[in-house]
């Protein structure tokens, strides 16, 4: 599975993001009719809503997707890297985040400037979370760090990540 990795690291969300981990659970993710490869170009207004996520794995395991923008901003100058736009928790395997409990909305690519790195990030959960109870959501978007809710949450290392750029499309020019 290192030939899953490789990618991951020559786009630096291993490193950046994550710490190195060994993909266990083959999670697929589309737009529409984009299927989503590592490196792989999405438009902003194909991602509008929430992408098409399907998890393999044990029906009695529960997992948690972390979707982040680690060059936000911009970029050269990530002030506010990890800009969080999704988080699905209690994801029963075999299936998708709607089977989950969405505690933070969906929040499609918006990349001011520059070609913007979306990374989505699935976690094995050793139990199921409550919500209101152990389960410590950001008072903002803005530098979130997924290390560090995967510690606090005692996720351990990813099962499975994948990630797209995007850029800001041109505006119609209607004449």
């Amino acid at each position: 599975m290192a030939s899953c990795v490789d990618p991951l690291v020559v786009g630096r969300v291993i490193g950046e993001v994550v710490d190195l981990f060994v993909p266990t659970v083959t999670m697929t993710v589309s737009y529409g009719l984009k299927h989503v490869n590592n490196g792989c170009h999405v438009k902003p207004s194909m991602a509008i809503n929430p992408p098409m996520v399907q998890i393999a794995g044990r029906g009695s395991d529960l997992y948690t997707l972390v979707t982040i923008d680690p060059d936000a901003p911009s970029p050269s100058e990530p002030t506010m890297r990890e800009w969080l736009h999704w988080v699905v928790v209690n994801i029963p395997g075999g299936t998708d985040p709607s089977q989950g409990e969405e505690v933070v909305p969906y929040m499609g690519p918006r990349p001011p400037v520059g070609i913007h790195r979306y990374v989505l990030v699935l976690f094995r959960q050793k139990s199921r979370f409550s919500m209101g109870m152990g389960l410590s959501l950001p008072a903002s978007r803005a530098n979130f760090n997924t290390r560090a809710f995967a510690a606090h949450h005692d996720l351990g290392l990813p099962v499975a990540a994948v990630y797209f750029n995007a850029q800001k499309e041109p505006a119609n020019r209607r004449r």
